[in-house]
């Protein structure tokens, strides 16, 4: 039930609910476009970045590893000949793979079946920058989760990582709408590869060059996240082995 509900029905209801946001927003306007770009564009930009934002979703795991840390389950992990990153970042990937292939047989079909702007042979890069993204996001859960060494009840953190996370992506509405110079400072940070670039550029909104951006912008955050993670996660484990479970 949990799986069916996060690779299909939450994106789902979350595609409709956009879709009815976008409909009163044309309904309201007098023009048929809006930024240059049809109806028709941005119903497809909101189903591919409802399916896309669940991609990018950490709370389950982020949570279940804050858990192990606060309950000191988490000695049967670091006892093992494989790091905690390792261990969760192989079942997390996995899960994500496997969620994918199930919900995009949604939007292909309806892809496939009304008359969209979508270039599906886009797809594929753009599913390729979201795993990628899906990395950094999961390196910055690590930032969160070292800190459940030192402090009790960090899931407040995780809440509220996913809600800037959610405005940042562009999974609401596209970043292009918004003013300068905040377009062009949040198309330029990392977290716009997690949903505004890959659902823009299979939307035709802009070319490959804003893809490969994201790429390199990406690589930029993992490697300052990366480094955040790791400082926190060894201090949290020298103070968590001289304090005890």
């Amino acid at each position: 039930m949990n799986f069916i509900t996060d690779a299909l029905v939450q994106p789902v209801l979350t595609t409709l609910i956009e879709l009815t946001l976008w409909l009163a927003v044309f309904h309201s306007q007098a023009s048929e476009t809006i930024g240059g770009f049809t109806r028709a564009h941005y119903f497809a930009y909101a189903m591919w970045a409802a399916f896309m934002g669940r991609i990018t979703a950490n709370w389950m795991y982020e949570f279940r590893m804050i858990e192990e840390i606060e309950s000191g389950s988490v000695n049967s992990v670091l006892s093992r000949p494989i790091t905690y990153f390792e261990y969760y970042w192989s079942q997390f990937s996995g899960y994500k793979f496997v969620t994918t292939a199930v919900s995009f047989c949604i939007p292909l079909a309806v892809e496939l079946w009304l008359d969209s702007p979508s270039i599906l042979s886009r797809l594929p890069l753009a599913i390729a920058l979201v795993f990628y993204f899906l990395f950094f996001v999961y390196t910055m859960s690590f930032c969160v989760v070292g800190l459940a060494f030192f402090f009790n009840r960090v899931y407040s953190i995780t809440m509220a990582k996913n809600l800037f996370l959610w405005l940042l992506v562009g999974e609401l509405f596209p970043l292009d709408l918004l003013p300068e110079p905040w377009k062009s400072w949040l198309i330029s940070a990392p977290f716009a590869a997690g949903v505004y670039i890959p659902a823009g550029y299979v939307t035709g909104r802009f070319g490959p060059e804003l893809v490969l951006q994201g790429f390199a912008s990406v690589t930029l955050g993992i490697i300052v996240a990366g480094a955040i993670a790791a400082m926190i996660w060894k201090a949290g484990v020298r103070h968590y082995t001289g304090t005890g479970a």
